[in-house]
């Protein structure tokens, strides 16, 4: 971002933002990199119940989380809690996490990551769940890696 050209103000109503579907879950991206100058990315995902991403850590982003509807439990230092809704959860990059819907309807959860990019991650693993038969996994897992996204 040029310090000398600051970021206008930006108003992204409820719902607005670009979708993506990947892994069962459905990710609105209310601000990405071109929005925030690379700062951070935002988006609300939906996850249907028992949708979970597998354990991992990020060696780039740190992120957080703020559950907005539904029962989600998160895996934080190796133990799984139930977060209420509005309780915000922060996992610094390099530790290892992940989150499940434990209720039977869908839940909707506020993320962050900073700095950007988690938007390119979840876009190129979009492109591998369209295929025909759906994803490759070991693709999946290369894509993560190369986004620095690592499972455990």
């Amino acid at each position: 971002m040029d310090k000398k050209t600051p970021l206008p103000n930006m108003l992204v109503q409820s719902g607005q933002g670009r979708v993506v579907r990947a892994f069962g879950d459905e990710a609105i991206f209310h601000l990405e990199a071109q929005h925030t100058g690379g700062t951070l990315t935002m988006w609300t995902n939906i996850t249907q119940p028992g949708g979970s991403p597998p354990p991992h850590y990020h060696v780039n982003e740190d992120e957080w989380w703020i559950v907005q509807e539904g029962r989600v439990s998160f895996l934080l230092d190796g133990k799984w809690q139930e977060v209420p809704l509005g309780a915000v959860v922060f996992s610094p990059r390099g530790c290892v996490h992940t989150f499940k819907n434990i209720g039977d309807k869908p839940s909707r959860v506020l993320i962050q990551t900073s700095p950007s990019g988690f938007e390119k991650f979840f876009t190129r693993c979009a492109e591998e769940f369209c295929k025909p038969g759906g994803p490759n996994m070991e693709r999946i897992v290369q894509i993560s890696a190369e986004h620095g996204i690592h499972y455990v």
